[in-house]
């Protein structure tokens, strides 16, 4: 296998694009990225997208991009986990160009959610049908069955779930990219609307546009673009059950565990090496079992390693620099990728106030449904 690397990348501001479509909002960020890797031809691209069919009735995704980005002739394919779409995108861009099967690599991720008529209705197609959606739940409700069942077995306060949102609304703050760009106390999470007890509205990630590309190409001809590759490397995917009530465990992530035990292998390294992570905090409850499988803490302290600030900029392991899922916004298929480009940014130290002093390696996980995809990757300074 060839050694790979990130050399370009582009992302829209997250938010509602009323005026703006799918094909416009892709083509937008895809013209960033090679525009920043400066490449004058790309040989093949990858497109995470959950649900263009529900959402903008619109599928074919692979030749409608290329098509609109002006590379109708290229191999272009969309690839679908649920919201783990773009994160799975970009690990078969990864063996792509590490099998020397193409050189330059477009990966992207999309997602136009606003203009849809039942957001729900979509979002519950990543859930398991007969015996979870036909009975009426829906994704806040099974992750406050998580969240119910976790502050049962380990403790975990109210206060410290609100932390989370806190936290990642002020690193939101510092991000011009962010859907929300304004702090927020505990209280206003604590006051905010109950959805589904004990997960409140600003316990949830929200309805997004936006989308988020990056450009690959092998770590050998990397320098020929840039003095500041970034190198991918570690890849790690795994599944779990797609039912929660078929799992042993409800307050563990199983396939997060899996695919970071696959990432720290493939990379020769610990979690103790990694300088910062961008999780998929959907929910407040997910950021913090997601921080204990992925080895920054022991199960069931997830919250106090939030609240004793570790997490933060300037703690020992900064978690979603960028504002994350909840304050930086869900495009559902976009979300893996934009992960990826905040920390191609930091580790080119090019995240201005968010910037994490000294990284040199950083981590993505993005996870589909209620836990049953995740995918992690693994970089570092080239």
């Amino acid at each position: 296998m060839r050694e790979v690397a990130i050399i370009g990348a582009g992302i829209t501001k997250f938010g509602e694009h009323w005026r703006k479509s799918l094909r416009d909002i892709f083509v937008e960020s895809a013209l960033m990225a090679i525009k920043d890797a400066g490449v004058d031809h790309i040989d093949s691209m990858y497109v995470g997208c959950m649900s263009g069919g529900l959402f903008v009735a619109q599928e074919h995704l692979g030749a409608f991009f290329a098509d609109y980005l002006g590379q109708s002739s290229i191999p272009a394919v969309r690839v679908e986990s649920a919201c783990a779409s773009g994160g799975s995108a970009l690990r078969m861009g990864f063996i792509e160009v590490a099998s020397g099967l193409s050189d330059i690599v477009l990966v992207g991720g999309v997602e136009k959610m606003t203009d849809a008529e039942d957001v729900t209705f979509a979002l519950a197609t990543a859930a398991e049908q007969e015996y979870e959606v036909f009975h009426g739940i829906t994704f806040p409700g099974l992750y406050a069955l998580i969240a119910n069942a976790y502050m049962k077995k380990y403790g975990l306060t109210r206060e410290q779930l609100a932390m989370v949102a806190v936290k990642n609304h002020k690193h939101g703050s510092l991000n011009p990219y962010a859907q929300f760009q304004s702090e927020i106390t505990i209280e206003t999470v604590l006051n905010s609307t109950l959805v589904a007890d004990p997960l409140r509205l600003m316990d949830c990630s929200p309805v997004t546009d936006g989308s988020a590309c990056v450009i690959l190409c092998p770590l050998e001809l990397a320098k020929k673009y840039t003095d500041t590759p970034v190198k991918i490397i570690g890849s790690g995917m795994a599944t779990d059950t797609i039912a929660l009530h078929s799992r042993k465990d409800i307050t563990s992530l199983r396939a997060v565990s899996l695919s970071a035990e696959r990432a720290y292998k493939m990379a020769g390294i610990k979690p103790e090496d990694v300088d910062l992570a961008e999780v998929h905090d959907c929910f407040t409850i997910a950021e913090i079992i997601i921080t204990e499988e992925l080895g920054f803490v022991e199960k069931g302290k997830g919250g106090i390693l939030v609240e004793k600030g570790e997490t933060s900029l300037g703690g020992r392991i900064p978690v979603n620099t960028s504002g994350g899922l909840k304050a930086k916004g869900h495009p559902v298929g976009a979300t893996g990728v934009a992960q990826a480009v905040e920390i191609f940014y930091q580790l080119q130290g090019r995240a201005d106030k968010r910037q994490v002093k000294n990284a040199r390696i950083g981590l993505t996980q993005n996870m589909g449904g209620s836990g049953a995809s995740s995918v992690v990757h693994i970089m570092e300074v080239a």
